[in-house]
């Protein structure tokens, strides 16, 4: 196979533009889930700063799909435990994402070395 510029396309190099092109999906579909999650983060921030100023003992929770009434001091800690993990799974998704953009950093050096300006890996 060869490319307009004149320079060959190895199986090799189109093994690293497939491979670029799966970390490349999967580095988007990461920052959408990043997006997701850090919306969560923020609204379990809201919903616990506003926790804080409540002056009832009894508070509503939000247990999957309907209320339960809680003290204030169990929804605090479930608030708490849930933005917590909440925000452990944003970090594990960024590790990814930082992980995977080296990779694609690391494929783009190699194939724009070998075929320069006649091969585009930019959105």
């Amino acid at each position: 196979m060869q490319k307009s510029g004149g320079t060959e396309v190895t199986y090799e190099d189109q093994q690293r533009i497939n491979s670029f092109n799966r970390t490349y999906q999967r580095a988007k579909e990461l920052a959408a889930e990043m997006k997701v999650k850090q919306t969560l983060v923020d609204d379990l921030e809201d919903a616990s700063n506003e926790l804080m100023l409540v002056d009832e003992e009894e508070v509503r929770y939000v247990i999957g799909a309907c209320f339960c009434h809680l003290d204030k001091d169990t929804a605090e800690e479930k608030l708490q435990a849930e933005t917590d993990s909440a925000q452990s799974n944003l970090a594990t998704l960024r590790k990814e994402l930082g992980s995977l953009e080296s990779s694609m950093a690391d494929a783009k050096k190699v194939l724009y070395s070998k075929f320069g300006d006649s091969i585009n890996l930019e959105e």
